[in-house]
């Protein structure tokens, strides 16, 4: 059985007519899809990894031996969701955690092997529901999208000043 798309706080009538109202829509609307359909996936094979988990992982699978105040940096959360995100997947055994021998005061965080198991694989079902979301665009098509989302990025980055 199919769920339904939350409905909750969408206004249609707000946004006929306002063509940048409908893209900031429209692009909601696909990253609930997408991390909808992420999400089940998990259940389905029976991760139980919260959305900033599966970022934590992501981020230390790309930047292995990287610290707490790195993530911090990149993720823009504070430090201690930041700690109890470590934390906690230390502790399921999915992240391993060592002094920094140049100063003993730093922690360098890399996965474990479960943690690159488990990232593997989800990485590898990102790529297919990746595809999945783009079936039918040319790859011309697909660049020219990432560089209109890459300039709406920026705008709102520009704007954050």
């Amino acid at each position: 059985m199919r769920k339904k798309v939350d409905q909750v706080n969408q206004n249609p009538a707000a946004i006929d007519g306002h063509a940048a109202l409908q893209v900031v829509d429209a692009m909601h609307k696909i990253m609930h899809l997408y991390r909808t359909q992420q999400h089940r996936s998990l259940r389905d094979a029976q991760h139980d990894l919260a959305h900033m988990e599966i970022k934590v992982l992501g981020f230390f699978a790309r930047h292995p031996g990287g610290s707490p105040s790195d993530l911090v940096a990149h993720s823009g959360r504070d430090k201690a969701q930041v700690a109890r995100l470590i934390r906690g997947l230390r502790e399921r055994g999915l992240l391993e955690a060592e002094a920094d021998a140049a100063d003993r005061r730093s922690t360098r965080v890399t996965l474990s092997a479960a943690g690159l198991e488990l990232h593997t694989a989800l990485h590898s079902h990102d790529g297919e529901l990746a595809e999945a979301a783009m079936a039918g665009l040319s790859e011309g098509e697909c660049a020219m999208l990432a560089a209109l989302l890459g300039r709406v990025r920026a705008n709102l980055e520009a704007g954050q000043g």
